[in-house]
């Protein structure tokens, strides 16, 4: 399957995009370095800030990514092309190298990493209409992707409203979750769709994120499941939002169909979490507006020949996304190495792929493109998360790394906090 070109993959005003990543840098430093994108060149910033989590808590972080001395690392159109190349190619097996942050290891080559390291992966669900009215289906459905239209032929004739215009918490939303109580109609998942409190959960471990172009992992005994294509926020440990970038928040429907208690084994295994290709940091032009006007295309291309691509529009969000921050943390929950926050997506395919009826689901191989043009393109292929390579390279890997090449000598000017 191609990738998409690496200029595709970038902001469309890449010259005023203020980019900052991660690469993993081959011998012989051997190991992962913040970066940051100029005038189309990638530097190397490691030497001021040790981590992605300290660039975002630093009060300069703006004046850091555009003046901090770095080591040139070539262009950023040649970083992309050595990411994909090092997956555009599969073993007989379908697995892919090992290395950091669950992203390949090849100690020849250059590569691009999920841009977060040690903050905590959030996410909120049922934020969109359409997507709540899909997690109803899952549930009534209990999992089983045959009764999918059935169940949603009778759901929309229930309820009979437009969801979107109901704001979360309101009294007009009071009313109506009264009625579906009445009808016998009501949900878990339309109490967090609705309701007064948001769904946030935990989507996966810090450094366990995969990044651009990089294989994603489906468990394998789920047979339907689909990519949530989504904004994702990158806050520090203030609660500040300190810029965006994309994320696929793979889910299993079967599964969590099934039981919402089994949110945990559909949404965190290996591979199953996808960020990148770069944070963007707020500045004067790009700000939180922006991503309130976004809106976030989906491709996906199957060696199948099945084509299908769709679209959220950030506008129709049912909770805005400062206020999912602030039901993140705050008083009543602080994050000290700050939070990377998926804000929930609109899109869940339901166009029929095997069988009439049958709806949505991944096939091995699948290439799912994920775009904005404010932060560019999100790539992965797809495999099953028992056949790409174990993650191996935790928060313990990263720090032991880091201190065997002097960065924390070197950076510890720059540190803040306790």
């Amino acid at each position: 399957m191609k990738y998409p070109s690496p200029a595709s993959c970038l902001p469309a005003d890449l010259d005023s995009a203020l980019l900052v990543g991660r690469v993993w840098r081959p011998a012989p430093v051997d190991g992962p370095s913040v970066v940051v994108v100029r005038h189309g060149q990638v530097y190397d910033i490691t030497s001021t800030v040790a981590t992605m989590a300290d660039l975002l808590d630093r009060e300069d972080a703006v004046d850091i990514a555009r003046h901090a001395p770095g080591e040139a690392l070539g262009t950023v159109t040649a970083l992309l092309e050595s990411t994909t190349a090092a997956y555009g190619s599969t073993d007989g097996e379908g697995t892919r190298p090992a290395g950091a942050g669950a992203s390949a290891h090849n100690p020849a080559s250059l590569r691009l990493l999920a841009p977060c390291d040690v903050q905590a992966i959030k996410a909120c669900g049922v934020t969109f209409a359409v997507s709540l009215l899909e997690r109803v289906i899952e549930e009534q459905a209990g999992g089983d992707a045959t009764k999918a239209r059935e169940t949603r032929e009778t759901i929309n004739t229930l309820i009979g409203t437009d969801l979107s215009k109901i704001r979360p918490g309101s009294p007009a939303a009071a009313r109506l979750k009264e009625e579906l109580e009445r009808r016998g109609a009501w949900s878990q998942y339309m109490e967090v769709g609705i309701g007064p409190d948001a769904e946030v959960f935990s989507k996966s471990q810090p450094m366990s994120s995969v990044g651009f172009a990089s294989p994603v992992g489906l468990y394998p005994t789920s047979q339907w499941n689909n990519p949530e294509p989504e904004i994702v926020l990158a806050v520090n440990s203030r609660g500040e939002i300190a810029g965006a970038t994309l994320g696929n928040d793979v889910n299993l429907r079967d599964i969590e169909g099934r039981s919402a208690l089994l949110l945990g084994k559909a949404k965190d295994n290996n591979g199953s979490c996808s960020i990148g290709p770069f944070i963007r940091l707020f500045d004067g032009q790009f700000t939180l507006d922006t991503i309130r006007a976004a809106s976030l295309s989906l491709r996906i291309e199957g060696e199948d020949g099945f084509e299908l691509d769709g679209v959220s529009h950030m506008s129709e969000i049912s909770r805005d996304p400062a206020d999912l921050v602030s039901q993140t943390c705050g008083a009543h929950h602080q994050y000290p190495d700050g939070f990377m926050l998926f804000l929930g997506t609109m899109f869940s395919p339901i166009k029929d792929r095997d069988t009439p009826g049958g709806g949505f689901t991944h096939q091995l191989g699948d290439l799912v493109t994920i775009a904005t043009p404010s932060l560019g393109a999100l790539v992965n292929t797809v495999q099953l998360s028992t056949q790409i390579a174990p993650w191996t390279f935790g928060v313990r890997a990263l720090y032991r790394n880091l201190a065997s090449r002097g960065v924390f000598d070197e950076a510890r000017a720059g540190v803040t906090g306790p």
